[in-house]
């Protein structure tokens, strides 16, 4: 009897009984099937010779088994305020009450606000993106840019996006007694990530924080790159009710600052009372002459002895 034959017989057999006895071929037939059903395994194995045109069709079923899916998208990360540690380190916080502090901010945002959103005059940049800087580290830019933020997220008609954009010394996020987090570097050193993937939602809802992310000594070509152009119009427009607050270097020590100006609407620049030189304050400024809607807070100016820091507001 031909092969063909005998394979025809057994087919069969097979058929017309339901339980048949195993023999040595029908068991080696059981284990080529069930491995052909069973999941692959990415460990290396030694296949059984075969011919060429054979191997091919289990090659491709293979490859697109293995062939990794499309990795899934990650969803905006939520981080929790601190906000009754925020309120004894002497910040804005609506739990806070009503403050000598959070009134000055009440004064300062409210300008800010306004040409935000007032009508734009063509080739203007948008007027709710805020850059607060100083001359010098420790006039407390940081400090105002958080509670800018938080006296904003208070509006009844607004959202805040706090930048940090001091990419050299990264403080909003120990300021707030946060980890570390990826965030605006890794988004213009990387065009897969998307905003979305390193914005940080708080528990205050109308508040949210991009972090600066990876350190990187071209920092200051990525601040003036086309990405930066691109990643800046997307934030002032995504949303109609956004105020953008970017903290910025200092003016004196880097050149991310006068690069970072150059995308902003509007630059408030902290001056510390009793300790920034005037001649620090006067080259500052003069960083950033020929941009508009150039302002000072006068920062942690003392009214009497003993009475708690305030803050003052003018237009450059």
């Amino acid at each position: 009897m031909s092969i063909i034959e005998k394979a025809a017989s057994r087919i069969d057999l097979q058929r017309n009984a339901p339980a048949v006895a195993r023999t040595p071929e029908t068991a080696a037939v059981d284990a080529i099937e069930a491995a052909a059903a069973a999941p692959v395994v990415l460990a290396p194995v030694a296949p059984a010779p075969e011919p060429a045109a054979a191997q091919a069709p289990a090659s491709a079923a293979a490859a697109a088994e293995a062939e990794p899916r499309p990795a899934q998208k990650f969803s905006t990360r939520r981080v929790e305020l601190d906000l009754n540690r925020m309120r004894d380190m002497g910040m804005v916080t609506a739990a806070g009450g009503r403050t000598r502090l959070l009134e000055d901010f009440r004064v300062i945002k409210r300008p800010l606000l306004q040409r935000a959103f007032a009508e734009r005059a063509e080739g203007e940049k948008p007027g709710n993106l805020i850059m607060v800087t100083s001359s010098l580290p420790g006039e407390g830019k940081t400090y105002c840019a958080i509670n800018l933020a938080m006296s904003i997220a208070m509006e009844l008609d607004h959202t805040v996006l706090l930048v940090d954009a001091d990419v050299a010394r990264p403080s909003v996020l120990r300021s707030l007694g946060l980890p570390a987090h990826r965030g605006l570097m890794d988004i213009l050193l990387d065009d897969k990530i998307d905003m979305s993937d390193v914005m940080l939602r708080t528990n205050v809802d109308t508040l949210s924080i991009l972090p600066a992310g990876t350190s990187t000594p071209r920092a200051t070509e990525l601040l003036a790159s086309s990405a930066m152009s691109t990643l800046v119009d997307e934030i002032a427009h995504r949303y109609p009710d956004r105020v953008v607050i970017f903290d910025s270097p200092p003016l004196l020590l880097t050149s991310e600052s006068r690069v970072l100006a150059s995308h902003m609407g509007q630059i408030v620049m902290v001056v510390e009372a009793q300790t920034t030189t005037q001649h620090a304050v006067k080259e500052a400024l003069h960083q950033l002459e020929g941009y508009q809607n150039v302002n000072l807070i006068y920062n942690k100016t003392r009214e009497f002895p003993g009475i708690e820091e305030t803050y003052d507001y003018h237009y450059g």
